[in-house]
Order: structure tokens, then C-alpha cells, then sequence
């Protein structure tokens, strides 16, 4: 089992940036590729970003290409989501996620979730 905690989440005018935090605990964190998803209201959760268990290679969805940043710290068992130029249309529950292996995209990929974290952007 692996057990997810997100925090960083807030209320953030449009234009500005937050930071969100995803610490694990229970299997070793490095075994695990990490993913952010997102849900808005009255819509479907959706792909954020992935990071492999080793950093080196990540994949962002093209509506956050360029303005977010997925990293990880195996040593802290943590994953982060630097998130600038933030938009209303980012505002959303974020989630955490881990599953065993390789990169993906799909929620049916990952076997962990998180709580969730809010985010939300004023215009």
C-alpha cells in the first residue's frame, strides 16, 4: 500500500503561482511513477502530468505545457507540481497518484490516489 498527501493548494489571483506538495509513505516511493490530475466541477478528472520514478523523463498534458512543472525528491518520498501563469480555468481539485512502472496518462493506470487539494484562480 501506498498512502498520498497533498498540500499547497489555495486561492491564487490569475497571473500568479502556487506549488503543490504530494508526500507517500508506505512502499518505497522510487518504485513508483508519479502523476497530477485534475477535476473542475461538473467535469471529468482529467491528465495534469507524470514523472518517472527517476525524474528523468515527465509528460504534461498540452493544456499545461510550459506553465507547470512536475519534480520529485525520492529522498524526501515527495512529489511537486510548480504551477505559474495559473488561469480560472486551472481552478480544480488536484490530485496525487502513484502506480508501479512506467510513465501514463490514463487514471485506470494508476493504482494510489490522494485526497485531493483545491486550487482556485480569480480572474
Amino acid at each position: 500500500q501506498v498512502q498520498l498527501v497533498e498540500s499547497g493548494g489555495g486561492l491564487v489571483q490569475a497571473g500568479g503561482s502556487l506549488r503543490l506538495s504530494c508526500a507517500a509513505s508506505g512502499r518505497t516511493f522510487n518504485n513508483f511513477a508519479m502523476g497530477w490530475f485534475r477535476q473542475a466541477p461538473g467535469k471529468e478528472r482529467e491528465f495534469v502530468a507524470a514523472i518517472i520514478w527517476s525524474g528523468d523523463s515527465t509528460t504534461y498534458a498540452d493544456s499545461v505545457k510550459g506553465r507547470f512543472t512536475i519534480s520529485r525528491d525520492n529522498a524526501k518520498n515527495t512529489v511537486y507540481l510548480q504551477m505559474n501563469s495559473l488561469k480560472p480555468e486551472d481552478t480544480a481539485v488536484y490530485y496525487c497518484a502513484a502506480r508501479l512502472g512506467f510513465l501514463a496518462r490514463a487514471l485506470s493506470s494508476y493504482n494510489y490516489w490522494g485526497p485531493g487539494t483545491q486550487v482556485t484562480v480569480s480572474s
